[in-house]
């Protein structure tokens, strides 16, 4: 993959370029101080992957993210906590708090390689039409509903709903019954986006409202968290927590 990192600390870009080169199926492109020389470098190099600062001078990582029409993956790599919930929203894959450890540093690359697999796979068993632009990997479901296929984007998506032989999909309108089973519907869904908390419950993670008492409160609803899937969801929790 190919990737470029951001960032205007200098010992920063060090760390990710020395991490970079022990990772066999990472090219470091280039690094940049500032998010200007990045869009540069983007018109000239495909980039599959960038870490990203978010506190820099002139140009925020976050203000940088949103001017990118066609978006490569994102590893934020910043000093604050603070802007988890944001990464959730940007669809960030991953959210790494300096200093970064290699093995911390590892496990995102990971992530992102293998959805970046799954995206070519993906791009070679379904031939895009020669009249259609091909934009990569789609932000939305098509879900049959009753006698109709109805497109679902994922930021519409507050959870889903397992339900026997059909899933409920609840989004900003009324909720959509699909006969799926959530172990397939799960794997269509981005894993940056959402997780599963419960044999019956899938969440948009950018629509959590609170967590208390093992319960997650979303648009109203109060969610329970299974206990097969408690570890992983807080320790996914507990990268963005202050």
């Amino acid at each position: 993959m190919n990737c470029l990192a951001i960032d205007d600390e200098p010992l920063a870009l060090n760390i990710i370029e020395d991490y970079a080169n022990k990772v066999p199926y990472l090219n470091l492109i280039d690094k940049c101080t500032n998010a200007f020389d990045a869009l540069n470098i983007m018109q000239q190099q495909k980039i599959d992957l960038i870490f990203l600062d978010i506190e820099m001078p002139h140009l925020s990582g976050i203000d940088f993210l949103q001017s990118i029409e066609k978006r490569p993956y994102i590893i934020f790599t910043t000093a604050y906590p603070d802007y988890a919930v944001k990464g959730f929203e940007l669809n960030a894959a991953d959210y790494l708090l300096k200093p970064i450890e290699f093995n911390r540093f590892l496990k995102a690359v990971n992530k992102v390689y293998g959805l970046y697999n799954l995206q070519r796979e993906d791009a070679v068993s379904v031939a895009p039409s020669p009249h259609r632009e091909n934009t990569g990997t789609p932000d939305y479901l098509l879900i049959k509903v009753e006698y109709a296929t109805v497109k679902v984007e994922f930021n519409s998506i507050f959870y889903i709903e397992g339900l026997k032989d059909y899933v409920k999909i609840h989004t900003g309108n009324k909720p959509l019954l699909t006969k799926s089973t959530m172990k397939n519907l799960e794997e269509k869904l981005p894993s940056n986006m959402f997780t599963r908390v419960h044999k019956s419950f899938v969440v948009n993670l950018s629509q959590i409202e609170s967590i208390e008492n093992n319960r997650i409160l979303i648009n109203g609803r109060r969610i329970p968290i299974g206990s097969q899937y408690k570890n992983s969801f807080f320790e996914l929790v507990d990268r963005f927590r202050l």
